[in-house]
């Protein structure tokens, strides 16, 4: 017999998550629902762990096992999690370090007459007076940190990072002539982190046909996006052109 939980209900308000994290889910509920069973308190009491009644790490590695064995693979945010355990992690489906993101949603137009190309959008932190123009640099492991912090990082980098890279870039963010972010909000601890070192940033970026080594010009002109914004889902995004030989910022 399946108990309802008090939480169950919650799940209903909101729309389906991914199926992964939906199939996580449902066994995480029928683990509490089996063990609040054998338990045979109340809610409260099991809640706090009374009575023998507690998970344990072992009931935890169970739930991960039969989510791997179903061949499901979960989705890497720091390069240290795929390259200790690629059984359990997606790899980045053979893109090299230095290949471009590509997403789905991203604007994408042809060359105009003054040289750029629309390329992407994103969340502007902080505005600025002005455009940034550099250079795209992809940055997605802990080996291109190491060498950029012992080498240098080059003038005018604009570095391009995955969600995880707000942890991974932290030694040499100071760095960087601009950033761009595939995920998070302005709010997130990399938003947080360029605005104090007033670094352009734009988060939460959709890019495509961007790759390493070109140039790039980011409008960071363009309003900030607020928190009040993403809770009202106001649209407000800077763009991202790739700039061809004598494009006019």
């Amino acid at each position: 017999m399946n108990e309802p939980l008090p939480v169950d209900d919650l799940m209903l308000t909101a729309p389906p998550a991914l199926p992964l994290v939906e199939a996580t889910l449902s066994l995480v509920h029928d683990l509490v629902r089996k063990e609040w069973r054998e338990c045979g308190t109340g809610w409260d009491e099991f809640c706090r762990g009374g009575a023998g009644c507690r998970l344990v790490e072992a009931d935890f590695a169970r739930v991960e096992a039969k989510i791997l064995q179903s061949g499901h693979r979960f989705a890497w945010s720091a390069g240290i999690s795929l390259k200790e355990r690629p059984d359990a992690y997606r790899g980045a489906e053979g893109a090299a370090a230095e290949a471009g993101f590509s997403h789905p949603q991203a604007p994408f137009e042809e060359t105009g007459a003054d040289g750029r190309a629309l390329r992407g959008v994103g969340d502007n932190v902080v505005r600025h007076a002005a455009n940034l123009v550099g250079t795209a640099r992809y940055i997605r492991s802990n080996e291109q940190v190491l060498a950029l912090l012992t080498g240098g990082v080059p003038a005018e980098t604009i570095a391009v990072i995955d969600d995880s890279g707000g942890t991974l870039t932290a030694p040499i963010i100071e760095r960087f002539a601009g950033v761009i972010c595939a995920g998070g909000t302005v709010r997130s601890h990399l938003g947080i982190l360029t605005r104090e070192y007033n670094i352009p940033c734009l988060m939460n970026a959709k890019v495509a046909g961007i790759k390493d080594g070109e140039r790039v010009e980011i409008e960071v002109s363009a309003p900030a996006k607020t928190a009040e914004d993403y809770q009202k889902g106001v649209e407000r995004t800077a763009r991202i052109w790739r700039l061809g030989q004598g494009a006019r910022p």
